[in-house]
């Protein structure tokens, strides 16, 4: 190389022109770019050496200005047109003869930029260039035509976005929603998300922080989520909407219902059917009667709604409900098993309705043991639906047209007396239903009431009459049961303020609950075995009771074998508890977000128990709103201690409550 020689090197990948003006020891050389910057450069560096001409720094803004007219790059398929046909390589020289029929240095030059940028007709050699194949060139334009799709929609999907951000109503694309996608998962799991990456790239477009918390904001503003949106929900595997596959089958039960397995139902229609809930309950899947019979005996009825009049064993419903495992009530609605129209439909004792049911007919001798029953697939007509607070009004008023529910509340009373007799352990907690509407909080405390009292000692009474059909016929079920557990001594309760506080010490030493195919002991109950079945629309569990009791009913084979739907509860359950857990986090959540917007007030905390006692940290009820939470104390307090707080610091997103004591000042002696 001599001096004077213009050459072109990369700095940053960004091409550069210089003029060599000097060796640099063996092999180097220095060049002068066209500010007078010096660069030293080894042979390797140099891209391409235009030669035929001598250069000064000066003269690079006009070579640059001559090229530019020929760096026009469609003239390259015509030229590789030419070459493929002939199967022949070119080299600039030969490429600017080609395309300008010229070949002075600046030519040349451009000759050599256009070979060097395109990507498609050529590829270099050495210092040649070969023409690629004609299926090569087809499958880059195939690539550079999907790159360029994909650019545009990208830029159409930051366009949409800017003017979702400015309140303007946007008709996203299909191609947006992988990107809003990627958007909702890494919102929602953050950096385990496997799609962390577009997330990132679409907040690092939009000039916001590469976070969760912005990724969260984003969705927010762009009002595809709401400010409380469900991360619980979001974070487990319960899926929130049905596929087109089941509620196309559901559409088929109600246009064109199953031939009904059980052709022989018990007709009990004539009976006065009471079906009690919350008044905002959808699923109705109880009711209760009374039977007077002519011995001058009681036989109580449990009807229970009959779900498998619509649903079979392994069939599309079936299965996803399996997948669903539950009904998940939460403060803001429901996540049915089944599809609604279903659920609150067909399947649910619907007042005035003839309903298929599973009827458990019940006499109890004067203790409130079972002395006799009978199960029997049925159809009854819901007389009254009532809620809780009817019912308890009803045995209050002592209705005489209404003994029905009056000889049903006594038998109740009878029930859970002989219960307590057989060891049945009873918790009085108070409990909490927050309802969320229109973005309003209602926190209710559910009385410990009668007519609560009836429901579930019926239901319950329902659940061994199962459980005893089935050891005595040696069918596999669910059977519930728990272990005895090792309550504290009568001194060390006495010791205890009675109600919460005593009942919490209690509650401390319950083992968890356990489900077996065969029958067990369940301590609290005070039953020797016992099995859910009053749930069958909201709860997989009581369903697979349902199928196995009814085909037995019918003298088929059952369903599940014994091992079957062992593997069975074992899936099912640890969908039960992320279900159980998701309510708990969304119920808890809702609690501190009331807390927070109601910050201003004071609220009755009882101290029930010390959670660690050595950081004076402790679990207080607030009575009025039946919500137990942490508090550390300022000052030494006992368990069993009333104290007035307000809420200091509150953040439901990050699950951080704090409370501060009121104390009233100290009077000043006059």
């Amino acid at each position: 190389m001599e001096k004077g020689t213009l050459v072109e090197f990369r700095l940053h990948g960004d091409r550069r022109l210089a003029v060599a003006d000097r060796p640099e020891g063996k092999k180097h050389w220095i060049v002068i770019d066209e500010r007078g910057q010096a660069h030293t450069l080894h042979p390797r560096q140099i891209t391409y050496e235009v030669t035929g001409q001598t250069y000064k720094p000066a003269d690079i803004p006009n070579f640059l200005k001559e090229i530019q007219p020929y760096l026009d790059p469609s003239g390259l398929e015509v030229a590789w047109e030419l070459l493929v046909e002939e199967g022949e390589g070119t080299d600039p020289a030969g490429m600017a003869m080609l395309l300008f029929s010229d070949q002075s240095p600046p030519l040349c030059y451009a000759a050599y930029w256009l070979l060097s940028e395109d990507k498609l007709y050529f590829k270099q050699k050495g210092d040649a260039y070969e023409p690629r194949s004609a299926s090569q060139v087809a499958e880059l334009k195939h690539q550079v035509a999907i790159a360029a799709q994909r650019q545009q929609e990208w830029q159409g999907f930051l366009e949409r976005t800017q003017q979702a951000l400015v309140g303007v109503r946007v008709a996203w694309q299909g191609s947006d929603s992988t990107r809003l996608e990627a958007l909702e998962k890494f919102a929602t799991l953050g950096e385990e998300s496997n799609h962390r990456t577009p997330a990132l790239e679409i907040l690092t477009a939009l000039g916001r922080p590469e976070t969760v918390q912005a990724a969260f904001q984003l969705l927010v503003d762009l009002q595809i989520w709401n400010p409380h949106e469900n991360l619980f929900l979001r974070r487990s595997q319960i899926p929130t909407n049905f596929s087109a596959k089941v509620l196309d089958m559901a559409q088929r039960c109600l246009t064109d219902p199953p031939v009904d397995p059980d052709s022989d139902r018990l007709d009990l229609t004539h009976l006065k059917v009471y079906t009690i809930d919350d008044e905002s309950t959808c699923e109705i899947d109880d009711g209760l009667s009374v039977e007077f019979l002519e011995d001058g005996q009681q036989r109580l009825w449990i009807h229970i709604a009959d779900p498998t009049r619509w649903v079979f064993p392994g069939d599309d419903l079936d299965l996803e409900a399996r997948r669903r495992c539950t009904t998940l009530y939460l403060p803001t609605g429901m996540v049915p098993m089944f599809p609604t129209e279903l659920a609150t439909g067909p399947m649910s004792l619907i007042q005035g309705r003839i309903c298929t049911a599973l009827s458990f007919g019940v006499v109890l001798d004067e203790l409130g043991e079972v002395q006799d029953y009978t199960i029997r697939a049925s159809v009854v007509k819901p007389t009254y639906r009532l809620t809780y607070e009817d019912v308890d009004e009803m045995l209050q008023l002592g209705l005489r047209s209404e003994t029905e529910i009056e000889a049903i509340a006594n038998w109740a009373k009878r029930r859970q007396t002989w219960r307590q007799s057989q060891g049945a352990i009873s918790i009085h907690m108070p409990e909490s239903s927050i309802k969320v509407q229109d973005d309003e909080i209602t926190i209710q405390v559910l009385e410990d009431s009668p007519s609560r009292h009836l429901v579930a000692e019926m239901m319950i009474l329902a659940g061994e009459v199962a459980g005893r059909y089935g050891q005595t016929h040696q069918i596999p079920l669910p059977f519930r049961g728990q272990s005895q557990p090792e309550l504290p001594s009568d001194e060390e309760l006495m010791q205890l303020p009675p109600g919460p506080v005593r009942y919490c010490a209690i509650r401390r030493c319950m083992p968890r609950s356990e489900v077996s195919t065969t029958p067990m002991r369940h301590a609290s109950l005070g039953l020797d075995l016992y099995t859910q079945v009053t749930s069958p629309i909201r709860r997989y569990t009581d369903l697979l009771a349902h199928f196995q009791l009814k085909a037995h009913l019918r003298g088929e084979t059952l369903p599940f074998t014994a091992e079957a739907l062992r593997e069975l509860l074992q899936a099912v359950s640890t969908t039960a508890y992320e279900a159980t857990l998701v309510e708990r986090q969304t119920n808890r959540y809702w609690g501190l977000e009331f807390l927070r917007r109601n910050s201003e007030e004071v609220w009755q905390a009882l101290m029930l128990r010390w959670l660690r006692e050595h950081e004076n940290l402790g679990l207080v009820l607030l009575e009025d709103l039946g919500l137990e939470l942490a508090m550390r104390f300022n000052r030494q307090v006992e368990v069993g201690d009333r104290l007035d707080v307000k809420v200091a610091y509150a953040d439901p997103r990050q699950d951080i409550i704090q409370f501060t004591e009121m104390v009233e000042p100290a009077v000043q002696p006059a």
